[in-house]
């Protein structure tokens, strides 16, 4: 007869699973804009930096370490680019914005712990898991999860800019294993990117669950992913994890 599963190790995306901006990204920037005499749509703001970050990411992953750049600089490049596409062409005008745009979103404030997330992870703790945070976030994590209270609940906190491989690379994941001294088989990975979160954990052997509202799905993504991995909110998780280890110890 197989051994029951026992899920040792949850490890854990942070932002839009744990965290979220507490105001939409182009009101924060048009917000900063104002400050400094600029008045620039927040919708053209959103827009422009959906396509910044999107072109940014692609030129220069992982926040350009490979490339030389810092984290910060890589920030800083993707606001004023923001800005650009948004209609504003003085780049001396947008670089003291985007200075403090980035000292902004490093501050706990600018962030709101979504709803239960502090519940599920003291639940959690209470069951004995051990957790820890994977995600494609910069140096600044450490400090806003501290800032929220939610830095004690996790043994370490992996970043790709500390790691140097962003999700879903497996050897982020592998990585986290290795400071965790885990097996994939005990270990699950909570988030709410398709890729990132639900593929990229179980291509090293980890479980995995995708945080989503399942009738917002892609219906490709639905169909691929077992409905008992798919948690509406973080309220399903502890259920889901009482599933899994009541099924077979195969994935």
């Amino acid at each position: 007869m197989a051994r029951r599963l026992q899920i040792r190790l949850l490890t854990w995306d942070v932002k839009d699973t744990l965290l979220r901006l507490r105001h939409p990204l182009g009101e924060e920037y048009a917000t900063k804009a104002r400050d400094y005499g600029l008045e620039v749509e927040p919708s053209a703001l959103e827009q422009g930096f959906r396509q910044a970050y999107r072109a940014q990411s692609h030129s220069f992953p992982n926040y350009g370490l490979s490339h030389g750049l810092t984290s910060r600089q890589w920030w800083l490049d993707v606001v004023l680019q923001t800005f650009h596409l948004a209609g504003v062409q003085d780049a001396q005008a947008v670089a003291p914005i985007a200075e403090q745009l980035y000292d902004d979103f490093s501050r706990p404030c600018t962030w709101q712990v979504l709803d239960g997330a502090e519940d599920t992870l003291r639940e959690c703790r209470s069951r004995g898991l051990r957790l820890s945070v994977i995600s494609n976030f910069d140096q600044r994590l450490e400090g806003i999860l501290e800032g929220l209270g939610l830095r004690e609940h996790f043994d370490f906190v992996l970043t790709s800019e500390a790691a140097g491989w962003p999700k879903p690379d497996p050897r982020i994941f592998q990585e986290a294993l290795r400071l965790a001294h885990m097996e994939p088989v005990v270990t699950a990975h909570v988030g709410d990117n398709y890729l990132c979160d639900y593929q990229g954990p179980r291509a090293v052997g980890m479980h995995s669950f995708l945080v989503a509202d399942p009738q917002a799905l892609d219906h490709v993504v639905r169909d691929s992913v077992p409905k008992e991995h798919i948690l509406p909110s973080l309220a399903y998780l502890l259920p889901a994890l009482d599933c899994l280890e009541g099924s077979s110890p195969g994935l």
